[in-house]
């Protein structure tokens, strides 16, 4: 097998249905990649050949994304304590002990609440706009906090609308330049929607962004964790970001005073699509030091 080939599979875990990518040689130290919102395992698709001649790169849906089986939510809880179960399941199930953990958007979230549960396990970190000071939130927040400052049915509609083709496409586009969104390809909203427009799938996205007024709290745990543990992290951060601007970014130097932090100019919160060329060196840099002992 080639290792800058990626495999693309699906696996029972954890009683879910889970479609994953793997590249890279199976000895090699790995590298797991948690996904954000609206995405799925597919905004990795570029990284992972670019690192699997050295690294064994991992990235997967989580339930009720992509190509994962949806349950019921009856039988999935659909917050981020049960995305970090799964999180631990998959690890588990692919016989990782100590690996480096991608964090960007939710799934910084998702994968901070797992390195508190297993700090053991955690060598070093990647974050890639993903937002843990609370005083620090972007200004596009605004329509999320309306909704928790006054759950009424207009406040709520307006979570709803969001998801949908039109709120995918600004999520990706909707604070970058017209030179750098003509580098996204309409192939993350056009393609994801179609899977994301379920009856359940789109409650569960409206969920989730419901469930960030409780993540809150879970803040000052996350930076405790980063205080105590002080793990290697690279930070690469694009900051036209309209939810994480420079300034959560720079927040993360509160707690890690060690960090390696890269702020590339003009990108925005999927600059794996628009400056992967930029980004590519500076984390082979990071993972070419980091040690899994």
């Amino acid at each position: 097998m080639q290792h800058n080939a990626v495999i693309h599979r699906y696996a029972e875990i954890g009683g879910h249905r889970i479609f994953l990518r793997e590249a890279g040689p199976a000895d090699a130290p790995a590298l797991l990649l948690p996904h954000g919102y609206p995405c799925s395992s597919y905004q990795f698709r570029r990284l992972m050949p670019a690192l699997s001649d050295q690294w064994r790169t991992i990235a997967f849906d989580w339930p009720g994304f992509g190509y994962s089986h949806t349950p019921e939510p009856s039988s999935f809880g659909y917050d981020f304590d049960a995305y970090a179960e799964v999180l631990e399941q998959v690890a588990d199930a692919l016989n990782l002990r100590r690996y480096i953990l991608w964090l960007h958007d939710y799934g910084s979230q998702i994968g901070l609440r797992h390195a508190i549960a297993h700090p053991e396990r955690i060598a070093a970190l990647i974050i890639q706009n993903g937002d843990i000071y609370e005083d620090v939130l972007g200004p596009k927040y605004s329509t999320i906090k309306a909704w928790w400052n006054d759950k009424s049915a207009e406040n709520h509609r307006a979570l709803e609308e969001a998801v949908s083709e039109e709120g995918f496409q600004k999520e990706f586009i909707g604070e970058v330049s017209k030179e750098v969104g003509a580098k996204v390809p309409p192939d993350l909203w056009k393609l994801h929607w179609p899977l994301m427009d379920t009856p359940v799938r789109r409650a569960v996205s409206v969920a989730l962004m419901e469930k960030l007024e409780h993540n809150l709290e879970w803040f000052p745990r996350y930076q405790a964790y980063l205080r105590e543990y002080q793990p290697p992290t690279l930070i690469v951060w694009g900051p036209q970001d309209g939810y994480m601007p420079k300034e959560s970014c720079l927040a993360y130097q509160r707690d890690l005073p060690n960090a390696e932090l890269h702020l590339i100019d003009n990108a925005g919160h999927w600059l794996l699509e628009t400056h992967l060329d930029e980004a590519i060196p500076l984390v082979r840099d990071f993972l070419s030091r980091v040690s899994l002992q």
